[in-house]
């Protein structure tokens, strides 16, 4: 294929590699002959997250963190197909530290703004299903990683800190109640008048390890994210608008 029918849009470029938004021909470059990528079925639009591109001293944990994606975005397609593509990103390939996976199409949340009481439900229905797989998100605190899609259903991105669990075990459980009280933070941000007694007791009711960072870790991270990295709490928040 001709490298002048190439299409790409960087969405992000830190130091942990780049970000792109790969249009059809792109992605028929990136995973192989033009011929290959309509007999894998593979989807007009992509997003490639390159690690191969980031600084030598945090290559070794870009690559991680996308390896730990790409094995939650297998599970997910594996144990939730009629999901993948959808609700979450579908994995297409892991190889050389560059991670190709499905673009989903939507706003995100703290773009959209999502009111309605029918999309917190649905989204922590969709959370539950996850779970349920054994399969936690665990950064659900960033509204860039939860979308809503044109149809005002939610998708759910970024899982570079998912975890696939092999037992349902007490620190599995804990880290989907995280989950879900992250969820209800912003629910209680966009749809605060929908929030149950149950719901209200969760969120007045932290983990100790989520009080544990929030006293210790979380300074630490803030100073090496906002102060070192220039990163936010929303970072990335402008290459998941529509991914």
């Amino acid at each position: 294929m001709a490298h002048d029918c190439l299409q790409k849009t960087l969405l992000k470029s830190d130091l942990f590699g780049t970000v792109e938004h790969l249009h059809s021909t792109e992605a028929a470059a990136q995973a192989g002959s033009a011929e290959e990528v309509v007999a894998a079925g593979q989807p007009q639009e992509m997003v490639c997250r390159d690690t191969t591109k980031a600084r030598w001293w945090v290559r070794p944990l870009a690559i991680y963190l996308a390896s730990r994606e790409a094995r939650a975005l297998i599970a997910l397609n594996e144990r939730l197909p009629h999901l993948a593509g959808r609700r979450f990103p579908r994995m297409i390939q892991w190889q050389g530290g560059i991670l190709l996976r499905t673009w989903v199409e939507g706003q995100a949340m703290q773009h959209a703004k999502p009111t309605s009481t029918l999309y917190h439900q649905q989204l922590l229905q969709l959370t539950a299903q996850v779970h349920f797989q054994g399969i936690t998100h665990n950064d659900l605190a960033k509204e860039p990683n939860v979308l809503v899609l044109p149809d005002g259903t939610p998708a759910l991105l970024d899982l570079q800190l998912g975890r696939v669990a092999r037992k349902r075990t007490a620190w599995f459980r804990l880290l989907a109640r995280e989950d879900l009280r992250h969820l209800l933070k912003h629910k209680r941000t966009y749809c605060a008048h929908a929030l149950t007694e149950r719901e209200l007791r969760i969120l007045a009711t932290p983990s100790w390890p989520a009080r544990l960072w929030r006293n210790t870790g979380k300074r630490v991270y803030l100073f090496i994210t906002r102060r070192i990295l220039r990163w936010s709490d929303r970072e990335g928040a402008g290459d998941r608008g529509g991914r």
